[in-house]
């Protein structure tokens, strides 16, 4: 029994803050919504255009307001109250789903809007998601920060099940209108709960977003080769193995389209799991291994989807991808919680919302041009072969990543001593 409960999630954050709290439950009510909305956005696009060269260029519309909007979101989160920053671009996004439900309500509906919607609400992340980072790091206690991953981890799986899973029947059944009425519901409790949080002012000395700041935060990341190969890792698995956007296509492909919904829940699963089991988590310093091993899994598993032609098995290599995906990210997330100063958090945060948001972006371009140009399943094979062998070679230019021991790392130990003093 001892060894089965030090496998389960560690809950010490959920005990230790309120805020923490609201937070977790703040974000299962928005990733639900959310991931309905994620769903039914490329599936409208399929529907009206049939081309995964419409369905791909997502991506592409979704890139640039993240670059912008991530490196000043990271620079604003550092300068004012990160509640307010929360609280107002959760209200914007929740204009934005409204927009996408009036949309669907027409006699025809119009594609343009869904590439403007979708442009705006990769703005406004970029702008929420460092605010959400730097305030985690704040609130949690710097022994707990693992635990807190590993259990925002499992919030995030639970909805991206349950979204999916949920939206692949409602447009089916009810269209594209339904899952989008589901997200504005979900957007306006999310409002309500934001109000709840306390106050998060600027740390002492904070300046206004500048050009300045955003170059002062971009030096120390340069400096640190550990944050380097976490970014760089991160992002060549999702440039070359994300293949989310094309899995429509995969379906038809595979003679499955009632499996569209498992597909995109599959990774969630995969993640859920390696979350239940976490526990174990908490008791590892080297997570720099973990970031490579997880990311090397994750490519090998997307190869293996885009070459067997079983569809349940194509769905076990999904949730075996989505388990690497999850291992990596937990460390890459305690690394930089552990060892980034409080005063550069929010500017960090902004950077790392460009490392595992851009790549994603991309991935979708690159994965429907492929789809395109060689077909659905060599898009995914091809991807996933070229995503291994990039992580494999990163590991090897970094060795600083694989060596990262949160025991001793200088400025893990200057992190543990700021938050302790604190």
């Amino acid at each position: 029994m001892k060894r089965f409960a030090a496998i389960l999630p560690d809950l010490s954050p959920w005990h230790s803050t309120r805020d923490f709290r609201l937070l977790w439950v703040q974000g299962l009510v928005t990733y639900f919504g959310s991931f309905m909305a994620m769903i039914a956005l490329p599936l409208q696009i399929k529907h009206l255009t049939d081309s995964p060269f419409a369905v791909g260029a997502m991506g592409a519309v979704e890139l640039i307001p993240l670059i912008v909007c991530g490196l000043y979101g990271g620079a604003l989160a550092d300068a004012v109250d990160r509640r307010k920053v929360i609280l107002l671009t959760e209200a914007a996004l929740g204009l934005l789903a409204l927009i996408l439900f009036v949309n669907a309500l027409l006699p025809e509906p119009m594609l343009w809007p869904l590439y403007v919607v979708a442009a705006g609400v990769s703005g406004l992340a970029g702008l929420q998601r460092p605010a959400l980072d730097s305030l985690m790091a704040k609130i949690v206690p710097h022994d707990q920060l693992t635990a807190a991953a590993a259990l925002n981890s499992l919030r995030w799986n639970v909805g991206a099940i349950a979204g999916p899973a949920l939206a692949g029947v409602v447009v089916a059944y009810a269209g594209h209108a339904s899952a989008y009425a589901v997200t504005v519901v979900g957007f306006a409790a999310s409002v309500a709960l934001c109000t709840r949080l306390s106050p998060a002012p600027a740390t002492h000395g904070a300046q206004k977003p500048s050009l300045r700041g955003l170059a002062e935060g971009a030096r120390y990341a340069w400096s640190r080769p550990v944050l380097l190969g976490t970014y760089a890792i991160d992002g060549v698995a999702m440039l070359f193995a994300f293949p989310n956007t094309i899995f429509p296509f995969l379906a038809d492909d595979l003679d499955a389209e009632w499996s569209l919904g498992l597909m995109y829940a599959a990774g969630a699963v995969g993640s859920l799991l390696l979350s239940l089991t976490s526990g174990w988590t908490s008791r590892v310093r080297r997570h720099g291994v973990l970031v490579v091993c997880g990311a090397a899994g994750w490519g090998l598993a997307i190869t293996l989807a885009g070459v067997l032609g079983n569809v349940w098995l194509v769905l076990a290599c999904l949730a075996l991808a989505g388990a690497g995906d999850m291992l990596s990210g937990l460390a890459r997330s305690t690394i930089w919680n552990q060892t980034i100063p409080d005063e550069l958090r929010g500017r960090l945060a902004g950077i790392e919302v460009l490392s595992y948001s851009v790549g994603p972006q991309l991935g979708q371009v690159r994965a429907g041009a492929a789809a395109g140009w060689s077909g659905t399943r060599p898009a995914i094979w091809s991807g996933g072969l070229i995503c291994v062998g990039a992580v494999g070679a990163l590991a090897a230019a970094m060795p600083s990543l694989l060596r990262y021991d949160a025991s001793t790392d200088a400025d893990a130990r200057r992190r543990r001593e700021a938050a302790a003093a604190a």
